[in-house]
């Protein structure tokens, strides 16, 4: 019998329940998926506790690497067999499960399914944030939050990739090691830093072009500080809680800064920008330059699993083994 984690009610990890349930053939459009490993995302924490809300006993997860177990009609793309990778889908928190096939994307052979599971939905967020929202290049100076984590880590290597020189903000010392590692070049240390004027000082005053924001809650005001005149802030995650209203008079005109919230579902919605974007993403985790080495928990811990992402437990990406 296949099993699958059904999220009850919202709230806590208590509310993660597995459950025995078979999944019927594929039917037109789509195909059946036996997974190996299911990516774990901060969107699963903000899904199970109602910050996204979803119907009752939904099954979350957004992400994950298998093998095609069986075609419905029309799918003539994909054979069984395929090694595949998808993004922006929920209900991955599953052994076994159907899918559209315009979701599914061939695996280069150097890509394994964790590396592909515990990578793609960041990857096509650092792509929409780098392609869509500013174009980062050797002469952008880029600040990241969590720079030591799965989401800020990535986007720090990437950066660097492109040349930029990255500016990470880490909670301890052990993680500005961590973001040093990944590429960043100055570190700031602590969550109550005086941002503004410690990438000031960096910048000579100038501040920097282009800020990503995961964290929310109070930190968005702060970085809003950041970026210099005409700068842009990206504003991608809730980590610290909801964010507080923001008025327009922060932004401008004296300052002339952009705030963009771009949603990584929503560049995942549309089939042929999904579908290039994944594989451009495919290709970069398979050169090595991401750094993918995602740590691995059984789906039976996944309670314990979104405790270790959600505490700051976890350096970098984390699959579910299915």
């Amino acid at each position: 019998m296949d099993r699958m984690v059904r999220l009850t009610a919202p709230g806590g990890t208590n509310m993660l329940t597995i459950v025995d349930c078979p999944v019927g053939d594929p039917g037109p459009g789509q195909i059946r998926i036996r997974q190996a490993a299911i990516g774990l995302n901060f969107i699963d924490i903000y899904h199970r506790r109602g910050q996204y809300p979803l119907a009752a006993n939904a099954v979350i997860g957004v992400e994950a690497a298998g093998m095609v177990e069986a075609l419905g009609e029309g799918v003539d793309t994909l054979s069984v067999g395929d090694r595949i990778a998808y993004a922006g889908e929920i209900g991955a928190y599953a052994a076994t499960r159907l899918l559209p096939a315009w979701r599914a994307v061939r695996l280069p052979d150097s890509v394994s399914f964790e590396a592909a599971a515990g990578a793609l939905l960041r990857a096509l967020t650092v792509h929409m944030l780098f392609r869509r929202v500013y174009p980062v290049s050797a002469e952008s100076t880029v600040l990241v939050h969590a720079a030591a984590g799965g989401l800020g880590g990535m986007a720090t290597r990437w950066a660097r990739h492109l040349g930029a020189t990255v500016i990470g903000v880490v909670g301890s010392e052990d993680k500005a090691e961590i973001a040093r590692r990944h590429g960043a070049l100055h570190v700031i240390i602590g969550r109550d830093a005086d941002l503004e004027s410690e990438v000031a000082a960096l910048t000579c005053g100038n501040g920097v072009d282009f800020a990503i924001d995961g964290i929310g809650g109070a930190t968005l005001a702060k970085t809003l500080k950041t970026v210099k005149r005409f700068g842009v802030v990206a504003s991608v995650g809730e980590a610290a809680g909801s964010i507080p209203p923001v008025s327009v008079y922060e932004l401008g005109p004296r300052r002339s800064i952009s705030l963009a919230r771009p949603s990584v579902m929503a560049y995942a919605a549309h089939e042929r920008d999904y579908t290039t974007a994944a594989e451009d993403c495919l290709q970069m985790i398979g050169s090595g330059a991401l750094g993918t080495d995602p740590a691995r928990y059984r789906l039976e811990d996944v309670s314990r699993a979104h405790d270790d992402l959600e505490g700051g437990v976890l350096q970098g990406s984390a699959v579910l083994i299915a």
